[in-house]
């Protein structure tokens, strides 16, 4: 019989005593203390971004502008513009988007059937549409920070990043569950 999975709560207590909407903030602070992403004054677009925790993480850096959409309304946050868009949706985000963004982050996760082939490949989808973004709207020289599935395809999406991007690099930050799959993958444009 397997193993029962229990999550570790540590992470989503702290996020409740320090005001924060979600436990995957850790994992973004994680990323920024390492690779230093953030920092005052610049723009920073978060894909995927209810409920807000990575958001209310960029606010407390000064950023200049930061927007956050996602397919659900987000609750506000002082000094963050909300969007409720489809990612793939190039004309909505035309018109919401600055035309240059420092910093592209995305904590997108498809909704998961329970077959990993299905949910990784779908996983693999979004990294795509927000790569699309990023090619749109990164100014040369910015970071874009996405989280994705590790699978069968995961390998090729990697070599496919690493052709056309500088500075791939792969993390899994301490904060991921135990039994994840999800890895973060920060890429710089040329």
């Amino acid at each position: 019989m397997p193993k029962r999975y229990t999550p570790n709560d540590n992470w989503a207590r702290k996020a409740a005593e320090e005001g924060y909407r979600a436990r995957s903030v850790y994992k973004l602070k994680e990323l920024d203390e390492k690779f230093k992403l953030i920092r005052p004054g610049m723009t920073v677009v978060d894909l995927g971004a209810a409920p807000g925790s990575w958001l209310q993480y960029v606010s407390g850096k000064m950023c200049g502008r930061i927007i956050g959409i996602d397919l659900q309304e987000i609750e506000p946050i002082d000094g963050v513009e909300t969007v409720v868009a489809n990612i793939a949706d190039e004309e909505a985000l035309k018109n919401v988007l600055p035309e240059k963004i420092d910093v592209l982050l995305s904590d997108l996760a498809p909704k998961t059937s329970g077959v990993k082939d299905v949910d990784q490949w779908k996983s693999i989808e979004l990294s795509e549409a927000v790569l699309d973004v990023a090619r749109s709207h990164l100014k040369p020289g910015g970071r874009c920070v996405m989280k994705i599935l590790r699978g069968a395809d995961f390998d090729e999406f990697l070599r496919d990043c690493k052709r056309d991007w500088k500075d791939v690099k792969t993390y899994i930050p301490e904060a991921c569950r135990d039994r994840s799959k999800e890895i973060y993958v920060l890429l710089c444009r040329p």
